[in-house]
């Protein structure tokens, strides 16, 4: 494991990660302190905690990646979060059929 040093909202951390995976860590933490600087600067939450901008950023990032469709079409050209609720119905139905199979 590396470690690595980084900067979020003026505030020093101290991040562990695989060496192959820094430069990823890395461009996510440049996103995510840039968000939240974002979202700090904006309107009414100039005066917020940095754990709710922290709470904000999330949220957001959550929902940027629900919404993105797969630019290889891995999800069959849906989007993540629909792809996610249909996986989740198919093995509600799995599962309710192997029930049905264990009674018999």
């Amino acid at each position: 494991m590396e470690r690595i040093d980084v900067s979020i909202l003026g505030r020093d951390f101290s991040l562990a990660c695989n060496p192959e995976e820094k430069q990823k860590l890395l461009a996510a933490v440049k996103l995510a302190d840039h968000l939240m600087l974002k979202i700090k600067g904006s309107g009414g939450m100039t005066s917020a905690s940095n754990e709710r901008i922290a709470v904000m950023a999330c949220i957001q990032m959550a929902s940027d990646l629900l919404s993105v469709k797969s630019s290889d079409e891995g999800f069959g050209g849906m989007q993540y979060g629909d792809f996610k609720s249909k996986i989740e119905e198919l093995n509600t139905l799995l599962d309710s059929g192997l029930n049905e199979l264990k009674k018999l």
